[in-house]
C-alpha cells in the first residue's frame, strides 16, 4: 500500500477540483516548488560565499551558483507539473517527468563543465596557458561522461544499462577492432600530459615533422611546420616517436664548423673567432663558447665553433655567427678555401706547346 499517495488523496486534499485534479496535488505540487526553489536558493548564497574564500575559484564561483540554481529551480518545477498529473505519461517504461529531470541534468552538467574549462583557460596565465588547455578538456571530458551515467539512472535506464551492454558486447567485439586506435590515441594523449614531452608553442622535431606545437587534443596533436602547414599526428604515433624538443630548456648550443686554408695561422684564426663571439650579445658567457681544430680536412683545417645561446635566440644566433665569422676572418686575410684536389697519372703526361 502506498502510504504516501493515500495521504495525498484522504478527506479535503482527495477532493476533485477540476476533472482528476485534486486539492492534495496541488498542494503537492506547491510544495515541492517552493521546498525547491528554496534549496536552490540556498545552495546559491553558500556558493558564493564559498567562492570568496576558496582556492578552487576555478569551479566554485558565481557562474556554477547560477547553473545549479536555475537546475535546481527547473527540476522543482518538473517534478511539481508530474504531482499534478501533467507529466505522468510513460515513454519506453519510464515517466515523461523523469526523463526531462534526466535531460536537465546532463544539460545544466555540459553548460557547467564548458563554463569551468572557459574559466580554467581564462584565469591562467600565459605562460601555463598550455597546460591549463589541458587540464580544462580532462575535467570537461570526465563531468560529460559522469553526467551521462548519472542522467541514465535518473531516467530509469540504469537496470537496462547491464541489458544494453550486454546487448552490444558482440557489436563492441566487433568494432573494437576498429575502434582501439582510437583508444589507444586516447590513452596516449593522457600519458602524454603525465610525461609532458611538449607543450603548446614548443618548437619541435617529431615524427618526421618540424615546427611549432599548435594544439594539443585528446586523440591527436597539431603541429604547425615551418612552411606554414598543419600536421596532425595522432597521440599513439607521437607518443611513440622519439620527440626532439627544441626549447624545452633555456640554453641550446650552436656548433657550426669554419673551415681555413693549410697555409694559415690555426691559433690566429680561433683568437679572431673568439673575439668575434665575445663581440655578439646573445652568445652566454656562461658556459663558455669553445673554439679548437676539430679535424684536418681533404681541403682545409676545420675549426669547430660551440657557442651556447637562449633557445628562443637559437636559430638567429646561429645564421648571425656564420654571418660575422666569415666577415671577421675575411678582414683578418685568412682564407676559407673551396676544395682543392691533386690528380697522380700513372705516367708522364707529354704536353705540346705551341708557339704563335
Amino acid at each position: 500500500m502506498n502510504t504516501t499517495a493515500s495521504f495525498w488523496e484522504e478527506g479535503l486534499l482527495g477532493e476533485n477540483l477540476f476533472l482528476t485534479l485534486t486539492l492534495g496535488a496541488v498542494v503537492k505540487a506547491l510544495l515541492v516548488l517552493v521546498i525547491g526553489l528554496l534549496i536552490a536558493k540556498l545552495l546559491r548564497r553558500y556558493i558564493l560565499n564559498l567562492s570568496r574564500s576558496t582556492r578552487y575559484v576555478w569551479i566554485i564561483n558565481e557562474d556554477t551558483a547560477s547553473t545549479l540554481y536555475n537546475l535546481i529551480a527547473i527540476i522543482a518545477v518538473v517534478y511539481s507539473l508530474d504531482a499534478l498529473g501533467v507529466l505522468s505519461y510513460k515513454i519506453a517504461g519510464t515517466s515523461l517527468s523523469n526523463l526531462l529531470t534526466a535531460f536537465l541534468v546532463f544539460y545544466f552538467s555540459y553548460i557547467l563543465a564548458k563554463k569551468t574549462k572557459d574559466y580554467l583557460v581564462r584565469s591562467s596565465s600565459q605562460k601555463k596557458l598550455p597546460e591549463a588547455q589541458i587540464k580544462a578538456k580532462i575535467f570537461y571530458y570526465l563531468v560529460i561522461t559522469l553526467a551521462f551515467f548519472i542522467a541514465l539512472n535518473i531516467a530509469g535506464f540504469s537496470g537496462k544499462l547491464s541489458t544494453l551492454l550486454a546487448a552490444a558486447g558482440i557489436t563492441g567485439i566487433v568494432l573494437g577492432f576498429s575502434a582501439q586506435t582510437v583508444v589507444s590515441n586516447f590513452i596516449s594523449g593522457i600519458f602524454m600530459y603525465f610525461d609532458k614531452p611538449l607543450k603548446i608553442g614548443d618548437p619541435v622535431e617529431v615524427a618526421g615533422y618540424s615546427g611549432i606545437v599548435h594544439d594539443i587534443r585528446i586523440l591527436s596533436t597539431r603541429i604547425r611546420t615551418w612552411d606554414g602547414l598543419l600536421v596532425r599526428i595522432p597521440n599513439e604515433k607521437l607518443f611513440n616517436s622519439e620527440i626532439k624538443n627544441l626549447q624545452k630548456y633555456p640554453a641550446r648550443r650552436v656548433d657550426i664548423i669554419v673551415g681555413i686554408a693549410y697555409k694559415e695561422d690555426a691559433q690566429k684564426a680561433i683568437d679572431v673567432i673568439k673575439k668575434t663571439l665575445d663581440e655578439m650579445p646573445y652568445v652566454l658567457a656562461e658556459p663558455e663558447p669553445m673554439v679548437f681544430v676539430d679535424k684536418l680536412g681533404a681541403s682545409s683545417v676545420d675549426i669547430a665553433v660551440r657557442a651556447w645561446a637562449p633557445s628562443e635566440k637559437w636559430f638567429e644566433v646561429r645564421w648571425r655567427i656564420v654571418q660575422r665569422v666569415k666577415k671577421a676572418l675575411d678582414e683578418a686575410g685568412i682564407e676559407i678555401p673551396f676544395p682543392q684536389r691533386v690528380n697522380w697519372f700513372a705516367e708522364e703526361l707529354k704536353v705540346k706547346v705551341e708557339k704563335d
